[in-house]
């Protein structure tokens, strides 16, 4: 005699599965310690007296240029990227990137006067600065924010042609960085150089389409 095999009832519900989009509150985590990562690596650069790529890399270089803050130009060369954000990454992603971009500004205009650095190598500054920047973008990113300007075009691509982020952003960056040899010596740029690369390998190997399941 065959034994039954045990079923399941013809109306029972499969198990759900997780919710695993973020709560508000661990958006603003996300948020507030990504930002505080990429102020630090700013900071780094600056005080090496490196360039990175992005909005960030045209408010460094427009400070060395005319010695004004980072954070203020910070914020006020994102400014023009806000609409296209909001066209076409959602007003969520907007609002976000908004707080994130005003976040990032506020605690660089007050970091240099918490932390100062005595002793600072120039390689060790390229290296650390662009993992500390990677890292609080990837935090950015998965939070579904940006610091506006040029992340916000790489993430669009990204989601629209499939391109990885940190691919897209690494080709702009380079093109920033190159273009302050007028400004600063070879030595110099050769190693904003090793740091846009350090930022933009960080993202490329972690950040991929489909990889990261929470939103």
């Amino acid at each position: 005699m065959n034994a039954a095999l045990p079923t399941r009832a013809l109306g029972s519900a499969t198990p759900k599965a997780p919710n695993l989009a973020h709560r508000p509150y661990e958006d603003a985590l996300g948020l507030l310690t990504g930002t505080l990562f990429v102020a630090l690596g700013t900071l780094m650069f600056h005080e090496a007296r490196l360039l990175t790529g992005g909005t960030a890399g045209i408010a460094l270089l427009v400070g060395y240029l005319t010695g004004w803050p980072f954070g203020p130009v910070f914020f006020a060369v994102n400014l023009p990227f806000y609409l296209f954000a909001w066209r076409r990454m959602g007003a969520g992603f907007t609002l976000r990137t908004v707080a994130a971009v005003s976040l990032m500004s506020l605690i660089a205009w007050w970091l240099p006067r918490w932390l100062a650095f005595a002793q600072l190598s120039s390689p060790l500054a390229a290296v650390l600065g662009g993992l500390l920047v990677g890292v609080g973008l990837l935090m950015l990113f998965r939070h579904r924010a940006s610091l506006g300007g040029l992340n916000v075009v790489a993430l669009y691509l990204q989601d629209r042609l499939g391109w990885r982020a940190g691919r897209v952003q690494g080709v702009m960056d380079a093109l920033i960085v190159l273009a302050a040899l007028g400004v600063t010596d070879l030595w110099h740029v050769a190693l904003s150089v090793l740091g846009a690369l350090v930022l933009n390998m960080t993202l490329a190997v972690n950040h991929r389409p489909g990889r990261y399941v929470a939103v």
